[in-house]
């Protein structure tokens, strides 16, 4: 267990490189808290400058409730994630090294990974469970990027270990997983129209929103975090092209972030329990 105990040393002391999903340390944290935050404020302004009516006031408050409920979570959950990568490196025949090339490759692989991480939370119920959160808003705005579940850093670990099985660094992991949600961050926003000849080729805003619509053409569309080729590749792709319509059908709205947290739980033990019936 030497082994274990040092990569869990070692990602201790580069904790900078997965706090609040970047390569950037404790000192620029606030800073780069204080652009999202901005970034809100506009677009609360073009909002209310259009009447787009993005932002509705108990929504946000309780999208800030959520977020700091998984901002907690990561720190209560931030041993288990690093121990379940840490026992997949231990076991590895190979170790890549810490440079450039490596860190490309593991971004890359890590955004494959998320692709069927994704789409299998779309369709395997266990996994919709902690996934329903997200899209439980019947709006589009900044603030519902971080609409995620408290409980699914239990999950999301299970899948990268491959990557930490083929030797990639467990730090290049965590970072690129990261850095994708963070990315995703610019996505959730109804700001920014299609993009031109980079639709189809990485995520967008207009890609995300599709991602996020009830309307029948875009139900379990566009499920890339970074890279639209991989729905591309399998038949998941579809562009904007009709005005999207937020939200779970049937779902009731609530403004209880408990009540969002576990709804997707209470669906699946409901269901089940019809089942045997």
């Amino acid at each position: 267990m030497g082994f274990l105990t040092d990569e869990y040393n070692k990602l201790i002391m580069k904790k900078y490189f997965v706090q609040h999903g970047g390569l950037i340390s404790e000192h620029y944290r606030t800073n780069v808290l204080l652009f999202l935050l901005a970034l809100i404020i506009m677009e609360i302004i073009w909002s209310w400058r259009n009447d787009k009516k993005s932002y509705q006031l108990k929504e946000t408050f309780v999208n800030m409730a959520i977020l700091a409920g998984f901002q907690f979570s990561k720190i209560i959950f931030a041993g288990y994630q690093l121990t379940i990568l840490g026992l997949a490196s231990n076991i590895s025949l190979i170790h890549f090294g810490h440079n450039v090339p490596v860190f490309i490759i593991t971004f890359v692989l890590a955004d494959f990974i998320y692709y069927w991480f994704h789409r299998a939370s779309h369709l395997w119920m266990p996994l919709w469970a902690f996934h329903h959160i997200h899209h439980s808003s019947t709006r589009m705005n900044l603030t519902y990027a971080y609409r995620l579940n408290w409980f699914s850093a239990l999950i999301s670990p299970l899948f990268f270990v491959p990557l930490a099985l083929l030797g990639l660094p467990s730090e290049f992991i965590v970072t690129s997983y990261a850095l994708n949600l963070l990315y995703q961050f610019f996505l959730h926003t109804e700001a920014v129209g299609k993009m031109g000849a980079i639709e189809g080729v990485i995520d967008t805003p207009s890609a995300h929103r599709v991602h996020h619509g009830s309307n029948d053409i875009y139900i379990d569309k566009n499920f890339g975090g970074v890279f639209m080729w991989w729905d591309r590749i399998f038949k998941t792709y579809q562009p904007e092209t009709e005005k999207v319509i937020y939200g779970i059908p049937g779902n009731q709205v609530s403004y209880n972030p408990f009540r969002l947290v576990m709804q997707g739980f209470i669906e699946l033990f409901k269901n089940k329990k019809q089942s045997t019936l």
